[in-house]
């Protein structure tokens, strides 16, 4: 999907570091227990942050369990158990995976994508009926989208990242909270963050979509003069990262009015620290090495 929403090591402690990755493990031991080992491999950063921010407005006990995977076998890991955040991630996340190989079959045709859309409508039966409004919601808007994305007509990136802005938003609202009192403000920190993902994912693929010629929002919505990537990019770039720090900025600032019980210091990192961190890797990987490290600071394009 995308995994854009990570936190900043560098300026992280190495306790709320593990306990980042913890909330991944357990999403991913979530996912095994619910569906089998083979959906496991689509879990992403994103729904992980999810899982965090959600349970940072419980009042849920944090239960850490060490315990050995394949993937890392010789050394246990913390993962979080017992844990309804973690539980309603991993099933959206699955929903949304599903939902997506529904997009790329309806606009690619591709045999891949039938193969793939038939073996998760196998997991996505397993859903409970809980669910059903949040998967008809994650169904229409993500029809909405690529119906958005086949209009040429439509050049208005806000209308066009509006959709899944909306979505995230309704994504993070639909837990059962037995408090709503903080429920609008959820919301928009939602929304804001479901934009900025749209957006840097949009940015970040720019290049290949417009080699392959691809539908690109920030393309279809900014190249009217049909420009070749270098020329429309240093263009657009500035543009693109001003709307990309104000969604960030207006994420951290709701953030901050939400009731937070606990992963405060985690969940500031990601929004404060991590969403800078990828955009500085997107719109500048001149400055980092193979390992993700920066290696210029002062450097500029």
């Amino acid at each position: 999907m995308f995994g854009y929403v990570t936190p900043c090591k560098m300026e992280l402690k190495i306790k709320d570091y593990e306990i980042f990755k913890a909330y991944y493990c357990g999403v991913c031991k979530s996912i095994k227990s619910n569906y089998g080992n083979i959906p496991r491999i689509s879990l992403n950063y994103d729904m992980t942050f999810l899982a965090i921010l959600i349970d940072a407005l419980l009042d849920e006990p944090l239960e850490l369990n060490p315990e050995r995977c394949p993937v890392h076998p010789i050394k246990k890991r913390l993962y979080v158990r017992n844990n309804s955040s973690v539980d309603y991630a991993s099933k959206l996340n699955i929903t949304l995976t599903h939902y997506k190989f529904l997009d790329d079959l309806n606009d690619e045709k591709a045999f891949k994508y039938n193969i793939l859309y038939s073996i998760s409508n196998l997991y996505i039966k397993k859903n409970p009926l809980y669910l059903k409004d949040v998967e008809n919601q994650i169904k229409a808007s993500l029809e909405k989208l690529s119906n958005q994305e086949k209009d040429l007509i439509e050049n208005n990136i806000d209308s066009i990242s509006d959709t899944f802005a909306d979505l995230t938003g309704i994504l993070l609202t639909s837990y059962n909270f037995k408090d709503k009192s903080f429920i609008e403000d959820l919301y928009w920190l939602g929304y804001n963050l479901g934009k900025w993902i749209y957006l840097i994912d949009a940015i970040d693929d720019l290049k290949d979509d417009m080699k392959n010629n691809k539908f690109n929002p920030i393309n279809h919505c900014f190249n009217e003069n049909n420009l070749e990537f270098l020329e429309f990019y240093s263009l657009i770039k500035d543009r693109v990262e001003f709307i990309l720090v104000y969604c960030a900025s207006q994420c951290l600032d709701i953030f901050y009015k939400l009731p937070i019980k606990k992963n405060k210091d985690l969940i500031e990192n990601i929004l404060k620290y991590g969403l800078m961190e990828k955009m500085d890797k997107v719109f500048y990987p001149e400055k980092y090495n193979k390992d993700n490290i920066y290696i210029n600071l002062k450097k500029e394009v």
